[in-house]
């Protein structure tokens, strides 16, 4: 199979699908692969490193989807590569369809075939490949929400972790999943007061073992939700429902109750965002302010620590990449139960069920 990894477009995105040892997997496997030149240099990865491992670098996006069999990317493919899309065409990525209808359309109306890394699920039931990102994301939460909390940034002027004789800042996670795990983690490190909030009673045992003595751990209802948001200074949104769109977990009028200059980072945002305030940002410009709450949502938060990222990812998806390349019939991809999961859109329908009920497609 012929494997294309175009160059990632999105603002801000450094990340590249495949690593140069990747490459040498697949083509030790009797595949071609087509790169675009100068998708690895985000990651610090150059042609030359690709080139030895047997890719074919080209000088064109339309160049690598015009070749390829199976389209390998980061990030969600964007407006102007919609017209790249084909029947038949296989594209792994992070989807998201939940939070993008048009994009779902695109792919519906094109009948390729949308296998989302964000969907698969392994024999034990977790999510693979979202997992390493998801740490990722859960700890640069920590890290992009203490910068927005110094005032020059317009947030109240907290250091996170406090001084002698000053109280540390209130961080509130709404999630004990990866995301919410390894953001109370930092932020504990760093000596903040971390209140962990989730409606799963085992999970939230568990996270009372691991964690250290400064997170205290919450069974998640509105009320308690709400007398925690009144002295947080710092919310990271943490939930996901693979597939799903994020269910809203703070809505608008629940601003009024925070105080000035506090912070909001909405890890869920790729899936629509759990607060009801949110929309999409970028690393260029991160943040806005409503009723003098701080908004951090960026969708492609791993993307800013792009060579980490990249060798994350990529350690997670190879196999998955190598399993569909060698699948010659498309319609044999829902039946292989490694990557079955991950199967979203196949000849013009919807067939994953989150999918679908959040796209309202039956």
């Amino acid at each position: 199979m012929r494997i294309g990894v175009p160059r990632e477009i999105k603002p801000d995105e450094y990340r590249v699908a495949l690593l140069p040892a990747g490459v040498a997997q697949l083509i030790h496997q009797g595949h071609e692969v087509w790169l675009e030149s100068r998708a690895g240099a985000g990651s610090g990865l150059g042609d030359d490193e690709y080139a030895k491992a047997g890719a074919k670098i080209v000088d064109s996006a339309k160049t690598v989807w015009d070749a390829a069999d199976l389209i390998v990317k980061v990030k969600e493919p964007q407006p102007s590569e919609w017209p790249f899309f084909r029947n038949g065409l296989r594209v792994m990525t992070y989807f998201h369809f939940a939070a993008d209808a048009a994009l779902a359309d695109a792919c519906i109306k094109s009948r390729l075939v949308a296998i989302a890394y964000e969907t698969i699920r392994d024999a034990q039931g977790t999510l693979p490949c979202l997992t390493p990102m998801s740490e990722i994301a859960g700890k640069m939460s920590i890290q992009e929400g203490a910068k927005y909390l110094e005032r020059p940034m317009m947030g109240r002027g907290i250091l996170l972790g406090g001084v002698t004789g000053v109280a540390p800042a209130h961080v509130v996670v709404l999630g004990a999943g990866v995301v919410g795990h390894n953001a109370a983690r930092v932020a504990a490190g760093l000596g903040a007061r971390v209140t962990l909030m989730d409606v799963n009673l085992n999970r939230l045992r568990y996270m009372a073992d691991v964690m250290p003595s400064n997170v205290t751990t919450l069974y998640s209802d509105q009320e308690t939700l709400k007398w925690s948001l009144k002295t947080a200074d710092l919310v990271i949104g943490a939930v996901l429902i693979p597939g799903a769109r994020a269910p809203r977990l703070v809505s608008r009028t629940a601003l009024a109750d925070m105080q000035a200059g506090s912070v909001l980072v909405d890890v869920a945002i790729d899936q629509g965002g759990c607060f009801e305030t949110s929309h999409p940002t970028t690393h260029q410009a991160p943040v806005f302010i409503v009723d003098d709450v701080v908004h951090y949502c960026v969708t492609n938060m791993p993307g800013a620590v792009g060579r980490t990222s990249t060798f994350a990812l990529c350690n997670a998806t190879i196999q998955y990449i190598a399993a569909v390349a060698s699948i010659a019939d498309a319609g044999a991809l829902a039946e292989n139960p490694l990557v079955a999961t991950g199967v979203n859109i196949i000849n013009g329908c919807v067939v994953h069920p989150a999918v679908a009920a959040a796209l309202n497609q039956k």
